[in-house]
Formats: C-alpha cells, structure tokens, sequence
C-alpha cells in the first residue's frame, strides 16, 4: 500500500511539474493555432503520455530516494533527454508545426529546471544535518537568567584603535635567532608585527617572561603538529584564521598540544567587520555591488555541494568569510572555552582556555537545511525539518549563550547573535518551518497544534503537560499565536488549555485557534523571533 501511494503522489507530482513547465513554454510561445487546433491538442497528449511512460519506467523521481545529487541529476538529464529525442523525432516525421516542436522542447527545458530544484530540496532534506543541542542544565532549572548575575544585552568586547597586523609574511615562529633575552626578542617582535594594543592583550593573558608559551604565524596545522605534546602551555598564532584552509584541524592541533587549561590566542576578521571594511574601501554605489559579489562567492557558495566546489577552487580557503558565532563555535567544538574577546582596530581577538577533547565532528554542514529532534506523539523523537537561520556551529554554543544571555518574552534568547540577517527575517516570517510541510505529509505533525519540544524544553513542562502533549501530534501554527502568552508559565496555560478543548472538539478546536493565529499575525502584527 505505501509503494502504491508512493507511485501516485510521484505521477501527481511529475503532472503538476509538467504544467507548470508548459505553461511558461505556452506563454512564451503560444502552441494554439487556429489551423492546427485539434492536431496540437492531439500532440499534446500523446507528449504527456510520452513523458509519463518513460518517467514511470526510468523511476525518475523516485530515484532521489536511492542516489547521489550528482547521480540524481544525470538520471534527469539522460530520461528527459530521451523524451526530448523521441518527441521531435517523431514530430519531424509526422510534419508537426515548427511552433509546436519548440513548445515541447521548452516545455521539456524547463521540466528539467523545475525537477533540478526539487530534487535538490528533497536531497538536501534527505542528508540534512541532525543539530545536537544538549544545554548541561537540570530538568528543574528555571527559563530565568539569574536576577543577580548582570549580564549586558551583548558581550562586552572592547575597542581599541591601533595597527592592524600584517597578513603577508610567510608562516613563522617567533623569536629564536639573537642574541637577547627571549623576553625582550619577544616582546620586540610582538610589538613590531601586530602592535602595541595586540601585545598588550597577549600580555594580560600569558606571562611573555617564562617559556612556557609559544608564538606563531602561521595557517597550516603542519606547524603546530611538529610541537612536543603538553611542553607549552599556552599558544598564540597572528595569523588570522580566515586564510586556513581546514579550521577545525588546526585547532583540534592546537588542542593536542597543550594541557589541559591552557591557553590559546588567535584572531579573525569577522563577517560584520569585513563587511565595514568593503563598505568604506569603495566609493558609494560600487562598494555595495562589490560587497553583493563578495557575498554570494564566499558566503552562498560553500553552503551548497555544487558550487562549494568552484569556491574552493576559485579561493583556495583563503581569505574566506567567517561570522563571530562560527568562530565561537569552532573553538568549543575543539574543546575550548572563551576567555576574553576583543575588537583591535578592524580584527576580532579571542583568549580561549582548553577545557577538553575536541568533539571531531566528522561532517559539519554549511547547508540550508538541517533536522531537529523533537520530541512527538507518543514520547517519540522525530525528525523536524527547518531553514538553517543560524551561522554555521552555533549549536555548540547554546550554553555559551544560555549563560551571557537574557531570556525575553516567550523563553528566547536576548540579542542572539547566532541567528544570521537572512535567519531573522525568514523567522519574522515563518520561512524557516516551510519544510515543516514535509512532517505534516509525512504524518508526524499537523497544521494547528502544540509545537514540538526540544528534549531539554519538554523536560521543563510539568508532568501533567508532559502526558497530555504526548497524546496529541504537534503542529505547525501553535496556540502561542492565539494567546500571546509572554512567560514560561503562561505558555504552558495555553498548552493546557489548548489540548483540553482538542480533547473534547478536535476539529472545532483547531479552526477556532488558527483563525484566532491569522487574526493575531495579520491585524496584530504578531510575529515569531
């Protein structure tokens, strides 16, 4: 039964597909002729029959179940090929209209176009990357940040105005030729490549008078690896991580080699600080497109399996735009803690403290889908589909946010820093749960209904909440949207309401709050964060 169901909504889809692509080709070139009227009706059909046929037999669509992208795409090319063929084979034969033949062949041009894209949305749901979140809290820890504890909206990074260091030397290590104190060679050094306001933050953070530490400049984890394991405990590179090709094993090196609390010093040019910098090196007008082009390469590009490849062969990893959140989450993937951060005249700082092993995350993803677990009917884990709204290894920072964070209405963090500009605006507008569609056809979820929760959030839900929710699917347009509650208690309250009144009038229920919702998002302006 399911194989069959299957066959009809892949024929039903590979229909819809089809009209679509005939109805561009038929609004750029109209097929209906006056003399010809019933003929190109008649080679219509016979088209669509075509086309089916060789579908169904090539298992066209269905084959995005079994293979690669780039396999998924030659099996397109090839079958809609094929039809391609045949049909002005057959229509050359039989003297069809020149008009009709390129009607189907642009029909055939933008099918193909139109099965490209969703393939490429079914592949990328299929290997979405499932995101652990796993904040070390309690099961009776508060949603409140503690009202002593004050923590500002943002964390504080100080500014100072000073040289910025150079990026053009060959990879070095300091300091191990003359003839005076290693301190003074040092601190001459420090002071003479990256200034004074640099060589002061270093300072603050390691004792420059012991042997204890080591500097390089440097972009290849070759350096770092040919170090004796646990001889220094504390590492500094100048060279700013955005000219590394493989991030996480330069830092998982640098891990390695130092002991456990050490420290490790480093710096970036981050995608706010870069994007200052485009902007006030061009004239107005010009530094706006160059900041577009610089954007779509070395942000869209790598987020994407095709193009990531002409990326790296375009840029060789140099020079590559990174967001603060990455950084960040780079550096507590590979086991460290941040210490201190700060902003030193167009290049961001950071003090890291080793706290453990790396986590070695085998298959990171930059990709534009990524999988929740979510906790469904029943108490089982599904998988929620959703837009990637966060800068890439934001999950590894949870904590780090939970902790230097407020929580505003509604259970949220204040001012994340982790959600990209495009993240926000597709949140304001739902766009990053359309592929919440996905669970619905798939059974897992339904339009109107309590959202599904994190294992951490639904273990904050009294146990009375807990078993009614597990009784319901969860759904797409919560009850939030119809209360508008603000605190943690008062959502729960909704809940509870909400599955009391689906318990006795399910339909009636779910109309009542979806209209409810649409009133509150359309003349009350309510929108998610």
């Amino acid at each position: 039964m399911e194989i069959i169901k299957r066959k009809v909504s892949l024929t039903v889809l590979d229909m819809i597909i089809l009209l679509l692509a005939f109805s561009l080709a038929a609004a750029l070139i109209p097929y209906r002729s006056a003399g010809n009227f019933q003929a190109s009706d008649a080679g219509l059909s016979a088209f669509v029959i075509l086309w089916l046929g060789v579908s169904y037999l090539s298992k066209k669509l269905d084959a995005a179940r079994f293979l690669s992208l780039r396999n998924l795409y030659m099996r397109l090319f090839v079958t809609n090929l094929i039809v391609g063929l045949f049909s002005a084979l057959v229509m050359i034969g039989f003297q069809t209209p020149q008009y009709f033949l390129f009607v189907v062949l642009v029909t055939i041009a933008a099918a193909t176009f139109l099965e490209i894209l969703l393939g490429s949305f079914y592949f990328s749901l299929k290997h979405a990357k499932m995101l652990q979140e796993d904040i070390s809290l309690s099961q009776n820890s508060s949603l409140m940040v503690n009202p002593y504890l004050q923590v500002p909206d943002k964390p504080p990074i100080s500014i100072e105005r000073k040289r910025i260091p150079s990026t053009r030397h060959e990879p070095d290590l300091l300091g191990e030729q003359e003839d005076a104190p290693v301190e003074e060679r040092i601190d001459h050094l420090l002071m003479k490549e990256a200034g004074a306001a640099v060589y002061q933050f270093i300072n603050s953070r390691i004792d420059l008078s012991n042997g204890n530490h080591i500097v390089f400049s440097t972009i290849t984890p070759f350096n770092i690896e040919r170090l004796p394991k646990y001889h220094y405990t504390s590492l500094v590179n100048l060279r700013r991580i955005n000219d590394i090709r493989y991030i996480n094993k330069f830092f998982e090196a640098v891990n390695a080699k130092i002991p456990k609390n050490g420290m490790f010093i480093g710096c970036a040019e981050t995608q706010e600080l870069r994007k200052v910098r485009l902007l006030r090196k061009y004239p107005p007008g010009i530094n706006l497109l160059y900041y577009t082009l610089d954007f779509i390469l070395k942000r869209v590009f790598p987020k994407f399996n095709l193009t990531k490849k002409i990326y790296f062969y375009l840029t060789r990893g140099n020079n590559r735009v990174i967001s603060r959140a990455e950084v960040l989450g780079r550096l507590y993937c590979c086991g460290f803690e941040i210490i201190e951060e700060k902003l030193l005249d167009g290049y961001y700082y950071f003090a890291a403290r080793k706290e453990k092993e790396p986590t070695y995350d085998l298959h990171p993803t930059y990709g534009p889908f990524i999988k929740l677990g979510r906790t469904g009917k029943d108490g089982k884990i599904i998988k929620v589909y959703k837009i990637r709204t966060m800068h890439p290894y934001s999950e590894y920072l949870q904590e780090y946010v939970y902790t230097n964070h407020y929580l505003k209405e509604g259970g949220k963090f204040n001012n994340d820093f982790r959600i990209s500009t495009l993240g926000k605006i597709f949140r304001k507008f739902w766009i990053d749960e359309i592929p919440m569609i996905f669970n619905i056809l798939n059974g897992e979820m339904k339009l109107v209904g309590v959202r599904p929760l994190s294992i951490h959030y639904f273990n904050l839900y009294t146990e009375e909440l807990q078993k009614k929710r597990i009784q319901v699917k969860p759904g797409l347009i919560p009850p939030f949207y119809a209360d508008l509650p603000k605190t943690l208690e008062e959502i729960m309250e909704s809940e509870m309401r909400y599955l009391d009144d689906y318990q006795k009038h399910p339909i009636r229920t779910d109309f009542k709050y979806f209209f409810l919702a649409f009133y509150n998002i359309i003349f009350r302006n309510s929108r998610s964060n």
